[in-house]
């Protein structure tokens, strides 16, 4: 190879070529390619460790990977029928290649077409024979694409479609091509592996704008526009309140949760990813749209909620006046609802409670228990042919009694006494005296020792679904730090049980946890999971993120989604769609509804300052003039 330089002269002449120059030359460049053999590129980078091509699939490095190609489509195709492809739950390459056709040209060969079909089908009608609707159908769709290619409505395309899947073993890609080509078959659509071409089909998805496949199907606007792949689910109804903010595409979430199988709900997050928040906004909206709600709240969290609407707010604790009996029956409102039925649905759920309050019981004590509670009852005249609604309730004290009376039952007094006589004296022994006559009902426990929170939750629960037996109306029920009643089977067990019966009683139940792995490590955790049709997943804490994934199908990119998002943002789920959200409040809304510490201490300093002003006007002011102030 000869190297040449140009010389400026006033002659502008060239030199020839010198000798040592080309020597220098060779030797510079062989010391750069040296030296380039040892530099690290980009390429070395993310280039795979080998390469192995089979008759249908690819080895690169690790991975297995193939290629599938679209051969065929039906006659008529939804918009958004490739929706479950792109969310499809595994790394997938996908290809696309549009070649424009001139309409000219496809005109000419439309017409020929068309003149075929319209003598086939004169010829049948000569010869007497029925119709034929396939020539028919096929020929109206020439005519209106003849039509729309014409003025200029519709174009026409040679389009391609390729699909490559990446798996870590051949069985697992087997088990993938499967899977998509099962959700293209059941759209009419068919596909088919590569083979021998499991090179060209992979280059065709790189990104890199290369069709080594070139397998093309005639297809004009509007089909190969159903195609497109950047789809996002809309959650807008024309009923219902609005949830937030739509990431994907900044539409509203506008949802009744009445409107599906069933309105209950579940919200995972992790502490103050904005879950209260989010519950809270959802209760303001609600009851503007008449629904009556009631909270079991274990933070006072809602008081501040509670004080702006008029609600009742009602705090449990050792030495609070309200009382909830746990022994209280709900009055029938069915025709087929047998007093014996309701007797003994509350005996099976007054021995979950006994079993809070005691821990574990024997068969035999289990035995005692469950007569005792019968005699109980038996002990009030309420029997089978009572009319509950002229009784009076027994109370803890009279199952006591009834207990000591009993050969064997002398165990379970010892045990069960510190409620009526001591530290615990009065908290499950009195009769009923709250009120829950108010379209917002909350009930705090955040007074109650932790021993007792589980034991409260369950006894409210209990008291609010014979509520809502009793008189059948539009309600949501919020039990927040739902985790506290997961930790104990019965109530667990009891809790599932209402989620699954709630619906018939035009109720909603709202579960809402932070401790995510205690909740679904219950299979009665994952039960009520399945049986609440809308879902919210907020931030979540990388121990837990497997565990949701797990159970709620999330692709990798949902995962890193509630790994990383801001304070109020997360994936709201309705029934089979769900969508990338961010909760959002007016700043009224913001001021009733916020659980920022920091907010919260301003509110009150404000609500001081302004009390303060108020009374020293009043004090300034003349007796006449304070009847106007």
């Amino acid at each position: 190879m000869a190297f040449w330089s140009r010389k400026k002269s006033n002659t502008d002449s060239i030199a020839p070529p010198r000798l040592n120059d080309d020597a220098e030359s060779k030797e510079l460049l062989e010391a750069e390619l040296h030296y380039r053999a040892g530099v690290t590129s980009v390429i070395d980078l993310i280039a795979p460790a080998s390469l192995q091509v089979s008759a249908t699939y690819l080895r690169l490095g690790t991975k297995f990977v193939r290629t599938l190609f679209v051969i065929t489509y039906p006659r008529y195709i939804s918009v958004g029928w490739f929706s479950p492809i792109i969310h499809f739950n595994n790394a997938l390459d996908i290809s696309m290649f549009f070649y424009p056709v001139k309409s000219a040209a496809i005109l000419k060969d439309l017409k020929k077409r068309a003149g075929n079909l319209e003598a086939e089908i004169m010829a049948d009608k000569d010869k007497g024979a029925p119709r034929d609707p396939i020539k028919e159908t096929a020929l109206r769709d020439i005519e209106k694409l003849r039509d729309d290619l014409t003025q200029g409505t519709e174009h026409f395309f040679q389009y391609s479609l390729y699909i490559t899947v990446y798996a870590d073993t051949e069985e697992q890609l087997d088990e993938l091509t499967a899977d998509i080509e099962d959700m293209f078959g059941s759209r009419l659509v068919y596909s088919k592996k590569v083979l021998y071409q499991a090179e060209q089909g992979f280059n065709s998805t790189l990104p890199m704008g290369n069709d080594e496949l070139a397998v093309l199907f005639n297809m004009n606007t509007s089909p190969a526009a159903s195609s497109f792949p950047f789809i996002s689910f809309e959650l807008t109804s024309d009923d219902g309140i609005m949830y937030g903010i739509n990431r994907h595409n900044n539409s509203v979430i506008l949802f009744d949760r009445f409107s599906l199988q069933n309105a209950n709900m579940v919200v995972f997050a992790t502490s103050g990813a904005g879950k209260s928040y989010a519950i809270k906004l959802e209760i303001l909206r609600s009851m503007m749209l008449g629904t009556d709600v009631i909270v079991i709240d274990p933070e006072k969290e809602y008081v501040h909620l509670s004080e702006a609407v008029g609600g009742t707010y009602i705090n449990i604790s050792l030495a609070s006046d309200s009382k909830v009996n746990p022994f209280d029956l709900p009055l029938p409102t069915e025709e087929d609802a047998k007093t014996e039925d309701i007797i003994r649905s509350a005996v099976i759920t007054l021995k979950g409670l006994v079993k809070l309050m005691v821990g574990t019981l024997t068969s035999e004590e289990d035995s005692i228990v469950d007569r005792a509670l019968l005699e109980t009852y038996a002990k009030k005249d309420i029997t089978a042919e009572s009319n509950l609604k002229d009784i009076e309730p027994p109370i803890m004290q009279d199952f006591l009694e009834v207990l000591e009376g009993m050969e064997g039952g002398a165990d379970l007094v010892l045990r069960l006494k510190k409620y009526t006589e001591g530290t615990f004296a009065g908290f499950v022994n009195n009769p009923t005296n709250v009120d829950v006559n108010n379209q917002l009902v909350i009930f705090s426990v955040r007074d109650l020792e932790d021993e007792l929170r589980p034991i409260a939750i369950y006894n409210l629960v209990n008291y609010i679904w014979n509520v809502v037996r009793s008189e059948r109306k539009k309600r949501l029920l919020v039990i927040d730090e739902a985790w506290w009643l997961m930790q104990n089977e019965d109530s667990a067990k009891f809790i599932f049980a209402l989620v699954k019966r709630c619906r018939k009683y035009y109720l909603g139940v709202t579960t809402i946890t932070q401790d995510v792995n205690d909740f679904l490590q219950s299979e009665y955790g994952k039960a009520i999971v399945s049986n609440s049709a809308l879902q919210i997943l907020m931030k979540q804490s990388p121990s837990s993120i497997d565990q949701v994934q797990k159970t709620f199908l999330l692709t990798e990119g949902e995962k890193y989604l509630l790994l990383e998002c801001g304070v109020g943002e997360g994936i709201f789920f309705a029934g089979s769609r769900h969508a990338a959200i961010r909760v959002v409040a007016s700043y009224a809304e913001d001021q009733l509804i916020t659980t920022d510490p920091k907010q919260l201490l301003e509110i009150e300093a404000a609500k001081r300052d302004f009390a303060e002003q108020r009374e020293a006007e009043l004090a300034g002011a003349s007796p006449a003039e304070e009847g106007n102030v």
